[in-house]
């Protein structure tokens, strides 16, 4: 484990760029650029696209260590190369940011509430992999939708029990049970999500380290406990949907907690751009993510 990006990660301020959108999100994720997919004819071409934009987003200059920690990519980003290095190498070596790698092969289906993490058939092989390209930690992402114990309480055991694994070998997961910020009982499921996260953490070897990455709370500063515990390195909050503005607002809320931004990230970026106007418009949304996270 790289000492240098674990404390980079524990005590730096900035936040999480997410780039890992992946299988059936790709498409989506290029047509908001304004990539359709008559653009391309198959996986191959689809990913080569998105791995530009990411390219893109990664090389622009105010894509920077002042304002940016760490960087999620998906699988096909850490295997490609920018510039002549690995993806994870390059954003180290050039841009002074953690790397991380999203692990998860999407959600199973809807049961007792939650959608558990698919079976990761490949894990071994694919953390192996991931050490070898200098990846600092891995992410990986369950979904809760109703308030429901036992669902919740599965959702939490399945991410923790993974995340020891990943840990063994020498990588720090962040695990994310996201709540669905559209259901109805929401406070409720952030309520017994917390309690099963605070169980989990006290049940761990006192040198396991782990990152958590979750909804924004509806109460403010709900997860203060989970940041100052001695196990967590960091409490990572995502988009979940929220248009950039409303997640900037309710994430400057909640001291402590620093985003990880997907689709508000990326909102607003067009491929049609002029570097100009695409760098513009890429400063003006990370010094605002910047902001709401350093509250």
């Amino acid at each position: 484990m790289n000492v240098e990006q674990l404390n980079r990660m524990n005590s730096g301020k900035g936040f999480i760029a997410a780039l890992d959108q992946s299988g059936g999100s790709t498409p989506k994720a290029l047509s908001q650029y304004g990539v359709e997919e008559s653009s391309y004819t198959n996986d191959e071409e689809m990913y080569t696209l998105v791995h530009e934009m990411r390219t893109r987003i990664i090389k622009s200059p105010t894509f920077d260590s002042q304002y940016i920690l760490g960087a999620i990519l998906f699988e096909n980003t850490m295997d490609r190369k920018i510039d002549g290095e690995w993806t994870a190498d390059y954003l180290w070596d050039k841009k002074n940011i953690v790397p991380f790698l999203k692990v998860d092969k999407g959600l199973a289906d809807l049961a007792n509430g939650v959608q558990l993490m698919k079976p990761i058939s490949n894990l071994d092989e694919l953390l192996d992999r991931a050490v070898e390209r200098n990846v600092f930690g891995t992410k990986m992402r369950s979904v809760i939708k109703e308030a429901n114990a036992v669902g919740i309480r599965e959702i939490v055991k399945q991410q923790f029990e993974v995340g020891k694994q990943i840990f063994a070998k020498g990588l720090i997961p962040i695990i994310e049970p996201e709540v669905d910020i559209y259901s109805t009982d929401k406070v409720k499921s952030e309520e017994i999500l917390k309690e099963e996260i605070q169980k989990q953490l006290n049940a761990l070897d006192k040198d396991v380290k782990v990152m958590l990455k979750l909804s924004i709370p509806t109460v403010n500063d709900f997860y203060s406990e989970l940041i100052s515990d001695p196990h967590v390195v960091r409490v990572v909050a995502l988009s979940g949907g929220y248009g950039q503005e409303e997640a900037n607002e309710k994430l400057s809320q909640n001291h402590g907690l620093i985003a990880s931004f997907s689709r508000a990230l990326s909102e607003g970026l067009f491929a049609n751009q002029s570097d100009a106007i695409f760098n513009t418009k890429l400063e003006k949304t990370i010094q605002g993510i910047y902001e709401a996270s350093i509250t």
